[in-house]
This record gives C-alpha cells, structure tokens and sequence, in this order.
C-alpha cells in the first residue's frame, strides 16, 4: 500500500478542477478574483526578486573569494633546543 491509498489523496481531474473554480468563484465573487490574482502575481515577482538578489550576493561574494589574494603560506619552523 502506498501513502497516498492509505489517505486517498490524488491531484485532482477535471471535474474536481472545475467544482474548484466555482467554490472559489461564490466565496471571492467575480470583482474580487482580479485583485486575488494580481496579489499572487505580485507576491511571485518580490520572491523571484528576492530569490535573484540572493544568487547575486552569493556569486558576488565567491567572485570576491576567487580574486583575493592568497595568504603567505608559512612554513613551520623547527624547534632548535641549545
């Protein structure tokens, strides 16, 4: 038995897609629904901005670290006892 049997969830097909759309038609009405949208659509593009801006600090950053120059290595020096 697989996880999904056991608590029957599945995507859902065509006809629950359509019940989906009119639930969410009668609880947000047709003058609502536009502005729900362009909420979510402006809440993707800050994220994808967000998530950019983070790529590029990182990059950024591992630019910095490759064009640093290296530390003098040191050789150990011996313990002489006199």
């Amino acid at each position: 038995m697989t996880l999904n049997s056991i608590f029957l969830l599945s995507m859902p097909g065509g006809s629950e897609w359509i019940l989906i759309v009119l639930v969410v038609l009668l609880l947000f009405g047709g003058k609502k629904i536009p502005e729900l949208m362009r909420g979510i659509g402006r809440g993707m593009r800050e994220f994808n901005d967000a998530k950019g801006n983070v790529k590029n600090e990182i990059e950024e950053g591992m630019r910095e670290k490759d064009n640093r120059p290296s530390a003098p290595t040191t050789t150990p020096t011996e313990n002489v006892t006199r």
